[in-house]
């Protein structure tokens, strides 16, 4: 069993991509969106980002679901070094997703979704705060543009 955290900016795809390989590996699904507080809703809602300090109980609710499993998928940002090690340290197993893109792609996505509470006009911060992954942390880089399908078989490739 695998612990995925299907990590990337908003509008990379986490969700579509996070169900269906949780669908595929067999293995209970969250998303990380379901996580948020009112508050840090209501911030995204009127465009502000999140501060560090707004996203620590956040990601520690993730990792506390992550440790509850053996196996799973969670979307997550997860765009900083120091996210990713809060949920390394509540589950260490877990292997990140980063679904990889470009900005015109995502800003494209973005403004077309429905009833999603982050706004086209993060994304450029969703940009800046991203520091990929390490060379030393467990995961996998995908080009987002890639057939959902494709992502999945790869992924559960790559894990088993």
């Amino acid at each position: 069993m695998a612990l995925v955290v299907v990590m990337g900016v908003t509008g990379a795809g986490k969700s579509t991509v996070g169900i269906q390989l949780a669908e595929r590996l067999g293995v209970p699904f969250a998303d990380a969106d379901d996580f948020h507080s009112p508050e840090n809703v209501a911030k995204m809602r009127a465009g502000t980002p999140l501060t560090d300090d707004d996203r620590l109980p956040w990601l520690r609710a993730i990792g506390t679901w992550l440790a509850e499993h053996t196996g799973a998928v969670v979307t997550c940002s997860a765009l900083k070094r120091a996210y990713r090690d809060i949920l390394r340290t509540a589950a260490p197993d877990v292997t990140f997703l980063h679904l990889d893109g470009d900005m015109d792609t995502v800003r494209r996505r973005v403004a077309g979704r429905e009833k999603h509470f982050m706004p086209e006009s993060l994304v450029q911060s969703q940009f800046d705060a991203l520091e990929p992954l390490g060379p030393d942390e467990r995961g996998v880089v995908v080009d987002l543009g890639l057939p959902v399908d494709a992502i999945v078989e790869r992924v559960a490739s790559e894990l088993s």
